[in-house]
């Protein structure tokens, strides 16, 4: 995991509509970046959608949200599609942003090992400083914990309330 107060490494995906997104997000106060395995399973999709139902509670908050697999773009479309997900999903089809990130390696499913994203997520401020870190985050109430975590950071205004 990269520890809180470290510099996040920059990056550029193409996202689900092959348009090239930068990370962080230099107009955003705070940036989540958010690892998860494969589009369109149901732990990605409780997550991705704990994301899209807080997602007016991010924007007051002045937070941009991205997710990142190793899924080619063209799997990203039409899970964003599908569930109606107002942020953009990254395509980091080699792993290698996800490593940078300690977020991808050797996995274990069903009695198979292989390479593979780790459940990560950190909130980066606009100048890509990490100030907050999950590892091996549970999908359900995740966004919730976000805002409470960044509500608490930063006093005020990030519950949406």
């Amino acid at each position: 995991m990269l520890e809180v107060g470290t510099d996040a490494p920059t990056f550029t995906l193409q996202n689900q509509d092959n348009d090239p997104v930068s990370v962080p997000d230099p107009d955003a106060a705070y940036t989540v970046v958010y690892f998860y395995p494969r589009a369109d399973t149901p732990g990605c999709t409780t997550e991705a959608c704990g994301f899209r139902d807080e997602w007016d509670a991010f924007t007051n908050a002045d937070v941009t949200v991205v997710g990142v697999s190793d899924d080619p773009v063209s799997d990203l479309s039409p899970f964003a599609a599908e569930y109606d997900l107002p942020f953009d999903l990254l395509s980091d089809p080699d792993g290698a942003v996800a490593s940078d990130y300690d977020s991808y390696g050797e996995k274990r499913m069903f009695g198979n090992v292989f390479d593979g994203v780790f459940r990560n997520t950190y909130v980066l401020d606009s100048d890509g400083t990490v100030v907050l870190a999950y590892e091996g985050v549970s999908p359900e109430g995740h966004a919730e914990t976000i805002l409470a975590d960044l509500a608490s950071r930063v006093g005020h205004g990030a519950s949406g309330d």
